[in-house]
């Protein structure tokens, strides 16, 4: 793991807090050259001072005083190189120098200062190099080199004491520049990584609420219509007992049966439900995000079908409602998910009105269309002269019939009739299809 900006930030005042450094060694760093460069100038004062006919004292402070601007070269380089460059003509500051122009060239001052402070360094020390070396040529009168020697000698020794700091300093500004570059590009990585982790664990719990809630509309029209049936030949069963043995019979097998058919419905949904899950490793806990779209779609495809709808009409009529199927047009072949809602709609249609209308004559339409296949499930007055069942509703019936209809893009209307009954009306379009109106159902 990289250090991030605002870990550095957070680190206090370990690594900030004095003045314009930013760590300890670099204080260290400085006040050392600061005080190398002062005895240096400091020493070079005493010459300068019998040069110039002034007090060696006066000579001392001066070249102190000048050696010690060194301290502040991270703050003001540009200072510092001016220094240096005005005490080229006294043969003072070579460290302050050399230390100036690094800092200067690794410094974010623009690049023409640089240049032009860099010229200015160069022109002076080559002239200060060739009135010495013109001088000392002049003196010693047995060494007579050619015209070419003086200023030869004086261009390579301004360009060896400027050109190295300067080039050495580009670089290290160069490769500073990148590190933090590098190091802006990690954190905007991390914060990135860190939305994406946020982002992917808001999917996550968006998905687990999704199948949570697709199981609990699985279970409730599981539960809720086969234990509703059951219940009201449960009620036959008893009021025809003493009456009609061999009816009861058929009820207690009725029972029976539809009881098999739940538990055997619970199995699969549960089966569908472990299936392809990877037993989490000891002591960590794992949410297997991709089982959920595997689930969701064995549901669908293991799920019932439209065909089934005859059947299921079938155990409303003995369970003792009166109710018509009527199917228009010819029946295909429409896709797992929308076979399964659509029996679904009937399903839980038909269970309310075992709940809710006891007696009520039922219509049951189904309607084959070209890229649409649509529902109705429609009652008439509840029947008053039928006891009611005394079937508890929890008030998720329509509503989980509706989020199936909407999630695959259909229309769901519910509501009463005129004549007193309750219709429901949904209309499911085929893979690509359209959706049209429910009122000519």
């Amino acid at each position: 793991m990289t250090a991030t900006g605002e870990d550095r930030e957070a680190a206090g005042p370990t690594t900030r807090g004095y003045w314009w450094w930013e760590r300890r060694r670099s204080v260290a760093l400085d006040v050392g050259l600061a005080l190398v460069s002062a005895a240096e100038c400091g020493l070079e004062g005493v010459d300068f001072a019998g040069d110039a006919g002034l007090p060696v004292p006066f000579g001392v402070v001066f070249g102190v005083i000048a050696g010690a601007v060194l301290l502040v070269r991270r703050r003001w380089p540009i200072a510092v190189v001016l220094v240096s460059i005005a005490t080229t003509p006294a043969e003072m500051g070579f460290l302050m120098g050399l230390v100036g122009l690094y800092t200067l060239a690794a410094s974010e001052v623009p690049r023409r200062i640089t240049a032009v402070l860099m010229s200015m360094s160069l022109v002076g020390t080559f002239i200060v190099t060739y009135v010495r070396l013109r001088q000392g040529v002049d003196e010693n009168a047995d060494f007579g080199p050619g015209d070419w020697y003086v200023p030869m000698l004086s261009l390579f020794m301004a360009v060896g004491l400027t050109a190295p700091p300067v080039l050495f300093g580009l670089y290290i500004g160069a490769r500073r520049r990148l590190m933090e570059s590098l190091r802006e590009r990690a954190d905007s990585l991390e914060r990135e990584l860190s939305l994406l982790a946020d982002r992917a664990e808001e999917r996550a719990e968006w998905a687990r609420t999704e199948e949570r809630t697709r199981i609990a509309r699985e279970m409730h029209d599981v539960v809720a219509h086969r234990v509703s049936l059951m219940v009201v030949h449960a009620a036959a069963l008893q009021a025809v007992a003493p009456k009609d043995p061999a009816k009861a019979v058929r009820n207690a097998a009725l029972v029976g049966d539809m009881g098999r058919q739940a538990l055997t419905e619970l199995r699969e949904m549960l089966g569908v439900l472990r299936s392809g899950d990877p037993a989490p490793a000891r002591g960590v806990r794992q949410v297997p995000l991709a089982s959920v779209g595997r689930a969701a779609q064995a549901a669908a495809e293991d799920g019932p079908r439209l065909e089934e709808v005859e059947a299921l009409v079938g155990q409303s009529r003995a369970a003792g409602m009166t109710v018509e199927l009527s199917v228009e047009g010819s029946a295909r072949a429409y896709a797992p998910e929308v076979e399964q809602t659509a029996y679904r709609v009937v399903q839980e249609a038909l269970t309310n009105v075992h709940k809710h209308a006891a007696g009520a004559k039922t219509w049951v339409r189904l309607a084959h269309r070209g890229v649409e296949v649509a529902m109705q499930v429609e009652n008439g007055p509840t029947d008053a002269a039928t006891a009611d069942a005394g079937l508890p509703s929890g008030g998720n019936g329509l509503i989980g019939m509706r989020e199936r209809v909407l999630a695959l893009g259909g229309v769901f209307v519910s509501g009463p009739t005129d004549a007193g009954g309750f219709r429901v009306s949904a209309v499911l379009p085929d893979e690509g299809g359209g959706i049209a109106s429910p009122s000519g159902v």
